[in-house]
């Protein structure tokens, strides 16, 4: 599969599997935090497809769109999954506004925010990839 079509069909699965978690929202532990993961699934869903659609604009070699790709999806489907995890669990430590009013476990604590955390790192890294990747070609005689 190439990679501008793999990108599209995980975007458009994640949005799928956003709008079926937010047909769930109510049973959640945290319902608000439900829907910030089902708004994260729909967005990062689309910043996949998005990126699908400008692979080919990418000045990057076969090993830095490895690295790229693989980044994005995991920033992509961690943060749907995680945010998941913290609404399930109750979680509030990095998310003190939606989590205000609930108490989850030390462990379930960690469990998210070692996630939160590796994803924000991902995103940040692969973005700034992109960034350089869309530079002007070079102009030099």
């Amino acid at each position: 599969m190439t990679p501008h079509r793999l990108l599209l069909r995980a975007g458009f699965l994640l949005f799928l599997l956003a709008l079926l978690g937010g047909a769930v929202i109510p049973r959640f532990t945290n319902p608000r935090l439900a829907v910030s993961a089902h708004v994260t699934g729909l967005l990062n869903g689309l910043l996949l497809v998005a990126l699908g659609l400008c692979w080919s604009a990418l000045r990057l070699g076969p090993g830095q769109g490895r690295l790229v790709r693989a980044l994005f999806l995991y920033a992509a489907y961690a943060n749907w999954a995680v945010s998941l995890l913290g609404a399930a669990w109750g979680t509030k430590r990095l998310t003190p506004v939606a989590g205000a009013g609930y108490e989850a476990a030390p462990w379930q604590e960690a469990v998210v925010q070692a996630g939160l955390l590796s994803l924000v790192l991902a995103m940040l890294v692969a973005t700034a990839m992109v960034v350089w990747a869309l530079r002007p070609p070079d102009r030099s005689p």
